[in-house]
């Protein structure tokens, strides 16, 4: 595997947006609140356990590289969850993601207490609070300080979770984990109560032994009445301070939103005949959500998609440049050299701006059934084509035609899902297969090779059937190319349909075409060849120009599909 070079790492940093830094961020504080729970579950057991657990958790997290990480993405994640408040002009997304957004910022004011007591405690005055000290202060003395902690830990497991789910809601194996995760999601923090739970009722039985209070409640493990004073004032500082820059962001966000109207309002026109007049500074997805006009978002404005796309109706030199986040996603999807497509969560225009949506949004969706989000992932694309179709039809009646359309689209669907590949559209007498949307690469080229070799199997047992109906015997040309692609519902209401779309399966299509003026069954780009495993000497390849690619394509060239069958079988998987 060849080193990223410069042009791709600069690619890459300016595809990182704000929301993936806190995103990585929030994954990190995650982890380690998944390690905490996992300890405090360990209650359940014993003390010993409790205290085990412990041990190996303080030495991963407090390991110096490991240390320097955790707590710079937790500056790094609270910095920018207090910027979000800033930032976010409109909060009428779905309820969890401001929900998400308060939970968070409650956080540090509820665990303040305890950081500062066993953490700045430890640094400032050589405390070494652990479970039996934190718990018999909880416990023993009923302090309303238990309550707060508890709750920080289910607030604090419900924000990480929503923010897990909205990462991973658009992944391909979201459908499948999502059972577990919840599982996952419900057992881990009750198990973890339960063993504060269970270590704290034993702490307190334990703690009326005379000689248990002197070695664990000593002045050197819980501190002295005056150093709790000055970590009581230190916490009391923090929340006031805390509390005071969050009153100082809703401030800020009043003195933005005056500023904003001062500064003028302009017209957003939607193309439809509507027009809306808004503040500058909203952005057209959060004006069309604040003034409630339907608008296409999967992603809900992270620029994880680009669902919220417009097409700038006019001039758009006036308009303020793109993003490096918005010029990647627009690059990403091949619009990045027209500069009236736009995405509509980042584009905040300050003057009249007119535009249509490109995806235009259902209001009340109609379709039964699972959806498939729209996702990319590599897949391999086969175009198969009836050849003389025309002709067959020309001295037949319609049904005969439909009939043998249909059997010879039932003998190449036949071969696809035995191969493991799924039929996925007909085209007249035609079709696209996909392969890989449940294996890896290297399988999904060898399924798609296999497939054409038993297409021609099925054919030619479709032809003698019919050969006392047919004037010439039924040919056909495949054309087989793999690729990234986006795949997902395709279609309107009641009539989506689920497929690929890309740069492979147009090279798919290109290729079986091209099997008519090269007079083969097959042809395939040489990259399906080498991920498929086969060897460089097996086929005969050659370059060709195709329409759409700025250069020329190499590719294998077969003149009868019969023999990948046995190229397949016999041939042993090499390196690609």
């Amino acid at each position: 595997m060849s080193e990223p070079t410069l042009p791709q790492i600069g690619k890459f940093l300016r595809g990182v947006s704000v929301r993936q830094i806190r995103m990585v961020c929030g994954l990190i504080l995650l982890a380690y609140l998944i390690s905490h729970f996992l300890n405090h579950a360990l209650g359940n057991i014993s003390l010993e356990a409790l205290a085990w657990g412990l041990h190996y958790h303080l030495l991963f997290w407090q390991f110096l590289p490991v240390a320097i990480v955790f707590y710079g993405a937790v500056l790094v994640h609270g910095g920018l969850g207090i910027w979000a408040l800033y930032e976010r002009r409109q909060f009428r997304w779905k309820t969890i993601e401001p929900l998400q957004l308060v939970l968070g910022l409650c956080i540090p004011a509820l665990i303040a207490a305890h950081i500062i007591g066993t953490r700045l405690g430890h640094t400032l005055f050589g405390t070494s609070k652990l479970y039996p000290q934190v718990l018999h202060g909880y416990w023993a003395t009923a302090s309303n300080r238990m309550w707060m902690t508890l709750s920080v830990l289910i607030i604090a497991w419900i924000h990480g979770s929503i923010g897990l789910y909205f990462w991973l809601r658009m992944k391909a194996f979201f459908k499948y984990a999502a059972p577990f995760l919840l599982a996952a999601a419900v057992v881990v923090p009750t198990l973890a109560l339960l063993g504060l739970y269970q270590s704290g009722r034993t702490i307190v039985k334990d703690s009326a032994d005379a000689e248990w209070r002197a070695v664990n409640l000593a002045p050197d493990k819980t501190g002295t009445p005056a150093q709790a004073d000055v970590l009581e004032t230190i916490t009391t500082d923090f929340l006031i301070g805390y509390l005071g820059l969050l009153g100082l962001v809703l401030v800020a966000r009043g003195f933005r939103t005056l500023h904003e109207r001062r500064a003028g309002m302009i017209n957003l026109s939607y193309g439809n005949g509507r027009t809306i007049r808004v503040p500058k500074g909203l952005s057209v997805l959060e004006a069309s959500l604040r003034y409630q006009v339907p608008h296409a978002s999967v992603c809900g404005g992270r620029a994880r998609c680009s669902t919220c796309r417009i097409r700038v109706i006019g001039d758009c030199a006036s308009l303020p440049r793109p993003s490096n986040r918005e010029a990647f996603v627009l690059n990403r999807v091949g619009s990045d050299a027209d500069p009236a497509i736009r995405l509509a969560c980042q584009l905040r225009p300050d003057a009249d701006l007119s535009f249509f949506q490109i995806f235009t949004p259902q209001a009340a969706p109609t379709r039964h059934g699972p959806s498939h989000i729209g996702e990319e992932r590599y897949l391999v694309s086969m175009f198969v084509d009836m050849r003389g179709s025309t002709r067959l039809a020309e001295n037949r009646l319609p049904f005969d035609t439909v009939f043998v359309v249909n059997r010879f689209l039932g003998a190449v669907s036949r071969a696809v899902i035995e191969c493991g590949g799924q039929p996925n559209q007909f085209l007249g007498d035609g079709q696209l297969a996909l392969f890989g949307l449940a294996t890896t690469k290297q399988i999904a080229c060898r399924q798609a090779l296999a497939a054409a070799g038993r297409i021609s199997a099925h054919v030619e047992e479709l032809n003698q059937f019919l050969k006392n109906d047919l004037r010439e015997p039924i040919r056909f040309g495949i054309g087989i190319h793999a690729g990234e692609v986006i795949v997902g519902d395709i279609g309107y209401r009641d009539h989506m349909v689920f497929t690929a779309l890309g740069d492979a399966v147009n090279v798919a299509a290109r290729l079986q075409d091209m099997t008519k003026g090269l007079g083969c069954e097959v042809i395939f780009s040489d990259d399906v060849r080498a991920t498929a495993g086969v060897a460089d000497d097996a086929l005969s390849r050659q370059d060709i120009e195709i329409r759409g690619r700025a250069g020329p394509m190499s590719v294998c060239v077969v003149a009868k599909a019969d023999a990948l069958s046995a190229l397949v079988d016999d041939e042993k998987p090499v390196a690609a």
